[in-house]
């Protein structure tokens, strides 16, 4: 494939606004997750909340879209010069020629959620001002998001939003590719964003796959995930000549399906390697190529030991690999662009991530408890959804 630059990018997590806290964090090896105390929900589980998305005010042209999955959206674009980055992208390329492709999992359904608690108790109709078309439109569907990210820059090209559970924001990479090698686009904006909500926590809560403590990816006591919350964003654009040395560019992309389970990888991780596999290819590289791989790494016992055997059955144990899902939780929807991010910091500041809370690694991988500085030229970054919805990006330097 054609590389693709990435001009600008930014994420929130429970780890702070923007990319400076991230990097901070990473470095130091510091967790953002914390015992779960999120309004409504009676869990022994750990969250990763970005603090105060519910103090965030929409502009009143934007006020149909307001939930706390389109605030973490603004908090997340108003960061690192994202927005004047879009802004100066519309003035070269046109506000029809800028493409939005974002990935969220439940969008706003919180505000759903909550309206059904007030539901008047003899009727059980819902409360006064919550109309449910209006507010499907604007909070509950997933589109809502592209649809606000739209409505508040004055974007008129194609938007999209995928919803493959955790590998959404990396599968938006693909769709922004393809609008941009098909001509339709110049440039696009894309990421994920996903907020927390009753319908997460106590539908993971019942899948047995919440960890009572802080997750521990690929740790031999693992015991499930740490669900978190994030907004991260992307802005792609065709490459142009000259580029700096230390300009980041997207350069491979790589998408399967196992088809195995409905919520279950393929156990020796089939899928995930055809993914990575994909996704070297179309950077025209080698496993020996890539630097480090920022895992999937969800810190269930079947998912983690899937793509532990997926990695090594195609870079052996050599290569240096985390996850970063300990430092963030499992940003579900997000967790894709959020992990693009960190793949691009890595480049960028040549690091390579640890991985917090986790102890006891799984053997025979070059597991990275701590981080620590080293050249980085190549970053895979693995996404891996429900029912087999895969997606490896391969991020480099220009140089």
């Amino acid at each position: 494939m054609n590389p693709l630059l990435i001009s600008r990018y930014t994420a929130t997590s429970c780890l702070g606004r923007g990319i400076g806290p991230m990097r901070d964090a990473l470095a130091a090896g510091r967790s953002g997750l914390k015992p779960c105390d999120f309004d409504g929900v009676a869990l022994e589980t750990w969250i990763g909340e970005v603090a105060g998305t519910d103090a965030e005010v929409l502009s009143s042209p934007l006020h149909g879209f307001d939930c706390r999955n389109n605030r973490l959206a603004q908090i997340g674009f108003e960061q690192d010069g994202f927005a004047d980055a879009v802004r100066d992208a519309m003035s070269r390329y046109g506000a029809d020629r800028i493409g939005v492709f974002l990935g969220t999992s439940t969008a706003g359904i919180l505000e759903t959620e909550l309206a059904y608690q007030r539901r008047e108790p003899a009727s059980g109709a819902l409360p006064a001002g919550f109309n449910y078309a209006f507010n499907y439109a604007g909070s509950h569907n997933p589109f809502s998001v592209a649809a606000f990210v739209q409505a508040a820059f004055g974007l008129t090209g194609p938007a999209n939003v995928v919803s493959s559970a955790c590998s959404s924001s990396a599968k938006v990479f693909a769709s922004a590719r393809r609008m941009i090698e098909a001509g339709l686009i110049d440039a696009a904006i894309v990421g994920g964003v996903d907020s927390l909500c009753l319908t997460t926590l106590y539908g993971f809560a019942s899948l047995e796959l919440t960890s009572r403590r802080a997750c521990r990816p690929f740790d031999l006591g693992r015991d499930g995930i740490s669900i978190g919350e994030a907004a991260a964003f992307a802005l792609l654009e065709r490459v142009s000549e000259p580029l700096a040395d230390d300009a980041i560019l997207l350069l491979g992309v790589g998408e399967s399906s196992d088809a195995y389970h409905m919520s279950s990888p393929h156990p020796e991780g089939l899928g995930a390697r055809r993914a990575m596999e994909i996704a070297l290819a179309a950077a025209g590289l080698e496993p020996g190529d890539i630097d480090y791989i920022n895992l999937h790494g969800t810190a269930t016992p079947s998912n983690d030991s899937a793509e532990s055997k997926a990695v090594r059955a195609l870079f052996g144990a050599s290569t240096a690999c985390s996850s970063t899902k300990g430092a963030t939780g499992h940003t579900l929807g997000a967790a894709g662009g959020v992990e693009a991010v960190i793949a691009a910091l890595a480049l960028r500041d040549g690091f390579l991530p640890g991985s917090p809370n986790t102890c006891n690694p799984e053997p025979d991988m070059n597991y990275l408890l701590a981080s620590r500085p080293a050249p980085v030229r190549r970053v895979l970054s693995n996404s891996f959804g429900f029912g087999g919805t895969n997606c490896s990006l391969v991020i480099g330097r220009a140089q």
